[in-house]
């Protein structure tokens, strides 16, 4: 793409520096290379990332992206299992099929799935519900509704909680990738609903490392005239941040790939920050740059 027609000489382009694969996903992606330096086939259940671009380098190297129906097919293969998690019935499938599972399920996530299986197991089923904060239908919350049997209530905002039965014991988690903020707002309006005889517990289990990138994607969003956050559209954790940027920043953009740029975003800009999603790549952010350069 030509951008050169809004270019500026002096123009400052900046990656941050904190953007980036988090811990989860440089694991499943090594644990995926690794398999392939000695295998050409490799079945990963689910995108290995939300990213396409990443998702395409590795199927190049012999990735291969199945589903969840697809595997109750697959026989006697090696099966990588991404950082988001599985429910146990996924183990149970690959039991069944003599499956090689290589688990490279985040320990952020295994740790917060052992937390709600205990809950779940040690609370009273007729009179307890289980919370998860998060978004309905994203794999790390299947994985984590599948450890109560499927029984798990799950709340995406504030609006959701009337569902819930406040005559009941309430145990309240979150998913990883969640904004603290929106979770203690949860929390609190839970708190001053639930009945004086019931229970309400709740238990922050949000990834400090990915919490942590919020104030600082806000501050390095403040600093430049113009931020391109570079994210997959599928990224639960992407439209987390991005929205941080886009409070320090009103003129942030979302894009997946540099052609996405816009000759006319340039316009009279000094200042040009690339930051990204824990399931950005580096080398994609890099890319973005060079394009500005070229």
């Amino acid at each position: 793409m030509n951008l050169k027609s809004g270019q500026s000489t002096m123009r400052i382009v900046e990656i941050d520096r904190d953007s980036g694969f988090c811990f989860g996903v440089v694991n499943a992606i090594t644990n995926a290379e690794k398999e392939l330096a000695t295998d050409d086939e490799l079945y990963c259940l689910g995108d290995i990332v939300h990213n396409s671009q990443e998702v395409n380098r590795l199927q190049k190297k012999g990735l291969r992206t199945i589903n969840h129906e697809e595997l109750k097919l697959v026989r006697d293969k090696k099966v990588l299992l991404r950082a988001h998690g599985e429910p146990p019935s996924t183990y149970e499938i690959a039991n069944q099929n003599r499956i090689h599972i290589i688990d490279a399920t985040c320990p952020v996530v295994l740790q917060l799935q052992r937390k709600i299986r205990k809950k779940y197991l040690e609370s009273d089923k007729e009179n307890s519900q289980i919370v998860i904060f998060g978004k309905i239908g994203h794999a790390e919350v299947n994985g984590l509704v599948g450890q109560t049997e499927g029984k798990a209530i799950v709340i995406e905002k504030k609006e959701d909680i009337r569902q819930l039965d406040f005559n009941k014991n309430i145990y309240l988690f979150s998913q990883t990738t969640m904004s603290v903020d929106d979770f203690k707002e949860i929390e609190k309006e839970i708190q001053s609903r639930v009945n004086e005889n019931a229970t309400f517990h709740s238990f922050d289990t949000i990834c400090r490392q990915v919490a942590n990138r919020m104030p600082n994607i806000k501050n390095f969003a403040s600093k430049h005239d113009l931020i391109l956050f570079v994210a997959g559209a599928k990224s639960s954790n992407g439209k987390v941040l991005l929205g941080e940027c886009k409070k320090a920043n009103p003129n942030t953009h979302l894009i997946s790939h540099p052609d996405d740029i816009r000759p006319e975003w340039l316009k009279d800009v000094e200042s040009v920050g690339i930051c990204g999603a824990t399931s950005t790549p580096k080398w994609l952010m890099e890319e973005v740059r060079l394009s500005l350069k070229c």
